[in-house]
């Protein structure tokens, strides 16, 4: 088959069009340089090739990937993001929406003084903050206004998405070099290098000095990412007790990062020479939260072991696991991985309320009318008496429902939880989905759009990206008194990327910018949503 009967064979079959751009979008997704990927967004460029050579896909799908995308992210974000406006993360909180509302001014400015259309200063906006969240809700923003240029937003997104990804992965490298900052200094460790991944160490105590002290009140716990959890005893490991005190010459088991395992190792002996015996992983058990009295709560005022009987060894959040110490602070939804005896761990698994199914199961009925009740919130009208009705739309009214619903967990019979693995994979099909329907139709007006507005589109790119950069970091650490990894971590997630992230915890083996990641992160996630719509009228 020649290369025009394939052309002509692909212009009349639009479902084969749409899962070669995914595919073809995805493997260009995934080429890395220097570290860098596209990642899902490499679908919207193979799909604006798409449109500008004629292509097509099926009706609707962008409808269905839109409503997809953003109930997901709704989900995943709501059992974080009215905690991090109202407890500790409330510095991080604001940082995310000084980010926030720094790129939407500079979009602003910038799109009035030039003359720039608003779906493609919305779509730049969007991109320079590598928000697809936002690109959707402004795609969809543009549709229902009177105004024409719904198909430019995709435009702009692709113009201004590689300086959002690769500014911000530079910014978190460079800075701390202009400014001699030795990250790894600050995490308070050895000079020695330490690895990044959690490790389970089986110990000797050698200590006279903790001889007879209770394990459990010794402050093991207290330091960064290091638990103690099993005891050896009859030839195996079995799960620490309240009451178990350090003996002479007794095997602990510990579990956290290299370095601050060293640092307990030595305060308590030193390593065995055992080897870790194969029933590791028994008498142990993921348990998901869900019970309000445990959420906002530090886990060493829980003091699980000694209420429960169970250790808490690791916890899982937004993807991210960490060893806890005694001020983690517990959210919902959190994934504890817990060492205890069976009865222990039934009892703690009640009091944390995890249900089973939380961990493999989706509720179907739930999702459908999660759904439906955002698609119909987002298609009525309200407003204040004598002002034009307002519409929250396809992004806004799933979303609010999903926000609604993730912080809840469950409202009547509606559950609000959907697990990781399946969220993530609705989401990433919503998304493609509706990057593929966006590119197809930007692609069309993709060269004549350049040609008008040339380089000027690249310039207010780079603006966006990088100027909310340069504010964001004398406020962070001279107004919110952060240090440099917490408003590094805290500008990353700000800034929705998570590459920019990867780049800091390859030269630290701290969490903390993995930790003030998470806080800002659901915060800018909606707030890029909200405003890129304010964008709309404001520019329009």
């Amino acid at each position: 088959m020649g290369l025009d009967a394939l052309h002509n064979l692909l212009l009349n079959q639009p479902l084969v069009v749409l899962f070669a751009l995914i595919a073809t979008g995805l493997l260009l997704g995934s080429v890395k340089v220097k570290g860098i990927n596209l990642g899902s967004s490499g679908v919207l460029f193979t799909a604006l090739l798409a449109g500008h050579l004629g292509y097509s896909i099926p009706a609707g799908v962008g409808t269905l990937g839109l409503v997809l995308f953003v109930y997901c992210v709704g989900i995943g974000a709501g059992d974080r993001f009215f905690a991090s406006l109202v407890r500790e993360g409330t510095a991080l909180a604001k940082l995310a929406v000084l980010i926030v509302v720094l790129g939407a001014a500079t979009t602003w400015i910038g799109a009035t003084l030039l003359d720039i259309p608003t779906g493609l200063a919305t779509g730049i906006f969007a991109g320079a903050l590598t928000s697809t969240p936002a690109l959707a809700a402004a795609t969809e923003g543009m549709a229902m206004t009177a105004q024409s240029g719904a198909d430019a937003v995709s435009i702009g997104y692709g113009i201004a998405y590689p300086f959002g990804v690769i500014g911000v992965v530079l910014f978190v490298q460079v800075l701390p070099r202009i400014l001699k900052i030795d990250v790894d200094a600050i995490t308070d460790k050895p000079e020695s290098q330490c690895g990044n991944r959690v490790e389970n160490v089986l110990v000797e105590v050698t200590n006279p000095n903790l001889y007879g002290q209770r394990i459990s009140e010794s402050g093991i716990t207290n330091f960064n990412a290091c638990q103690i959890c099993r005891i050896y005893s009859g030839g195996s490991l079995v799960p620490l007790q309240y009451d178990n005190a350090f003996e002479e010459n007794q095997i602990l088991l510990l579990v956290g990062r290299s370095c601050e395992l060293q640092i307990a190792i030595d305060l308590i002996g030193h390593r065995s020479d055992r080897k870790l015996p194969r029933d590791i992983e028994n008498e142990r058990q993921s348990l998901v939260v869900t019970s309000t009295a445990f959420i906002g709560q530090k886990l060493g005022d829980l003091a699980p072991l000694r209420h429960y009987g169970v250790v808490v060894t690791r916890i899982t959040r937004l993807g991210l696991t960490f060893v806890p110490n005694a001020n983690t602070v517990i959210e919902r939804h959190d994934h504890l991985t817990c060492v205890g005896r069976a009865d222990d761990l039934k009892k703690f698994s009640s009091a944390v309320g995890h249900r089973s199914s939380a961990i493999d199961a989706t509720d179907l009925l739930s999702l459908s009318v999660g759904l439906t009740l955002g698609i119909i919130l987002g298609l009525l009208p309200f407003g204040l008496p004598g002002g034009t009705p307002i519409t929250l739309g396809l992004a806004g009214g799933p979303l609010f429902v999903a926000l609604i619903l993730g912080h809840f967990g469950k409202i009547g019979p509606i559950v609000g939880f959907i697990p990781r693995q399946t969220r993530m994979l609705l989401q990433e099909l919503g998304l493609v989905f509706f990057l593929a329907n966006a590119g197809v139709r930007g692609g069309g007006a993709l060269v004549s759009t350049l040609q008008e507005h040339g380089f000027v589109l690249f310039g207010l790119g780079i603006c966006v990206s990088v100027l909310p950069l340069i504010v964001a970091w004398p406020i962070a650490t001279k107004h919110f008194k952060m240090n440099p990894l917490q408003a590094l971590g805290g500008i990353c997630g700000g800034m929705t990327s998570t590459p920019a992230l990867g780049a800091i915890t390859d030269k630290t083996d701290s969490q903390t910018p993995v930790i003030s990641y998470v806080s800002a992160y659901p915060v800018a996630l909606i707030f890029m949503i909200i405003i890129s719509k304010l964008l709309i009228k404001l520019l329009g």
